[in-house]
C-alpha cells in the first residue's frame, strides 16, 4: 500500500526507538534504568481521580460540546486570571483531547503550504513535525549554552521572511529546564508585534519552576496578548498525562476554527477527564508544591553528581524535569563518535536509557529525565561516570 508523502516526510522517533530498546532489555530480565521519561513519576491526585469516578457514576459520559465543556472553560478562564492576570473570554478558549492535540489544531488552522514557523533548538520532537504536517516549512535558530538556550532577536531576524506565520516559544523549556526571563520575554513580544508574527507559547510546564518565575508572554500587554496563543493542560503540572486534556486560548476567530476542526475530527476530548480537569484546576493545589519541592530536591541532589562526570558540561535547569547537558567532550574522552554513539552503548552496556540531543536538534546534547526516584536517578548517574571512566582508561 502507497501511503502519503505527508506521513513519508515525518522524521521516526529517537524517543520511542530508545524506549522500545529499554523495554526490550526489561522483558529479557535486566536491570534498566530508564531516564527518557516525559511525565511525572506521581499518580494523579486523589481528589482528581474521585472527581472522575464521581462523573462517571452520574451518567457523565456523554458527548460534550467539541471545545469542551463550558464549566471546564471557566476553570480554565479563573486559571489564567489567577495564575497569569490574564483575562479569556469562554469564546477565546478550547478544551483539546492534550496540549498536543492543541498544537495540532493550530497549525492546522494558521499554515497555508509554504508558510515558515521558526523553531528555536533545542526543541520538541513534536514542533517540526506537526509543523510540516500542515504544509509549513519549519526554519530553525540554533541556541546553545552561551545564550543559556534562548533566542535573541537578533537570531530572530536572521531567518524572518515574507513567508514568517509563527514563532514557537516554550517556557519552562523541554528539553532544556531553560525559563525567558521577563525581559527577554518583553524582546521577542516587541519583535513579534512589529513584524506581526504569532506567538505560540507553549506553558505546559508553567508549575515546574524552581528559581525564578514563570511569565507568559501573553501577558505583557494588549498588542503582544493579540498575537499569542497559549498552550497549557493539565498533563505535567497535575500529573496527568494519560487522561488527555490540554487547552488553547487566544483569538476567538482562531478558536473557532480549532473548535470546528475538532468537530470533525475527534470530537470532544474524553468527558469523564474533562470533569476531572475542572477538579484539577478548581480543587485543592497543594499537590502542586508537593510535587514542584520532590523536584527541586532531586535536581540539588542530581546535578552535582553529574558534574563530576568526565567531560560532562551542563547548566543547571530552572524549570521543567530535565538535565540536558553537553557531552561533546565525554564523547571525545570515551573514544566514540557521537552523542547518538554514547546513548547506545550506554544503554547496551551500562543499562541507562537517556534521549539523545538529535532528537531536538542539538546532536552534542543528551536529555536526563529526573522525573523518577532520587535512588534510580543516583544509580544511573553512577553508572554514566562508570561507563565513562571506565573507557577513558582503555
Amino acid at each position: 500500500m502507497e501511503l502519503s508523502q505527508r506521513v513519508q516526510k515525518l522524521t521516526p522517533s529517537s524517543t520511542l526507538a530508545i524506549t522500545a530498546k529499554a523495554n526490550e532489555l526489561k522483558a529479557a530480565g535486566q536491570n534498566v534504568i530508564g531516564l527518557a521519561a516525559g511525565e511525572p513519576d506521581f499518580n494523579t491526585p486523589e481528589n482528581i481521580i474521585q472527581a472522575a469516578f464521581k462523573a462517571v457514576e452520574a451518567g457523565k459520559t456523554k458527548y460534550t460540546p467539541a471545545g469542551g465543556l463550558p464549566k471546564l472553560k471557566e476553570a480554565i478562564q479563573e486559571k489564567l486570571e489567577r495564575d497569569e492576570g490574564l483575562r479569556y473570554e469562554l469564546n477565546e478558549i478550547m478544551v483539546a483531547s492534550g496540549a498536543k492535540h492543541a498544537l495540532y489544531n493550530l497549525f492546522q488552522s494558521i499554515l497555508d503550504e509554504g508558510d515558515e514557523v521558526i523553531i528555536p533548538i533545542p526543541f520538541w520532537v513534536s514542533y517540526p513535525e506537526q509543523v510540516k504536517l500542515a504544509g509549513g516549512e519549519p526554519v530553525y535558530v540554533t541556541t546553545d549554552e552561551s545564550t543559556a538556550f534562548k533566542v535573541t532577536t537578533d537570531k530572530l531576524d536572521g531567518v524572518l521572511s515574507e513567508k514568517t506565520k509563527a514563532i514557537i516559544l516554550n517556557t519552562p523549556s523541554n528539553p532544556t529546564g531553560a525559563i525567558y526571563s521577563k525581559e527577554e520575554l518583553q524582546a521577542v513580544a516587541d519583535w513579534a508585534v512589529k513584524n506581526q508574527i504569532i506567538v505560540v507559547s507553549d506553558e505546559i510546564y508553567e508549575t515546574l519552576v524552581y528559581d525564578g518565575e514563570h511569565i507568559s508572554i501573553a501577558a505583557l500587554g494588549e498588542d503582544i496578548k493579540k498575537l499569542t496563543v497559549i498552550i497549557n493542560g493539565v498533563s505535567k503540572s497535575h500529573s496527568m498525562t494519560g487522561w488527555r486534556i490540554g487547552y488553547a486560548a487566544g483569538d476567538r476567530q482562531l478558536i473557532k476554527a480549532m473548535t470546528d476542526l475538532a468537530s470533525h475530527s475527534t470530537s470532544n476530548p474524553t468527558t469523564p477527564s474533562q470533569w476531572a480537569a475542572i477538579e484539577a484546576y478548581d480543587g485543592d493545589q497543594t499537590f502542586l508544591r508537593e510535587m514542584n519541592k520532590t523536584f527541586k530536591s532531586r535536581l540539588d541532589t542530581i546535578y552535582p553528581q553529574l558534574m563530576e562526570i568526565p567531560g560532562i558540561e551542563c547548566i543547571k535547569p530552572k524549570g521543567a524535569f530535565y538535565l540536558y547537558p553537553n557531552v561533546k567532550e565525554t564523547v571525545r574522552l570515551c573514544g566514540l563518535d557521537s552523542a547518538d554513539e554514547f546513548v547506545e552503548q550506554l544503554l547496551e552496556t551500562s543499562l541507562v536509557a537517556v534521549v539523545p540531543g538529535s532528537s531536538f536538534g542539538s546532536p552534542d546534547n543528551i536529555r536526563l529525565s529526573y522525573a523518577t526516584d532520587l535512588d534510580s536517578m543516583t544509580e544511573a548517574i553512577r553508572r554514566i561516570k562508570q561507563f565513562v571512566e571506565e573507557r577513558m582508561e582503555k
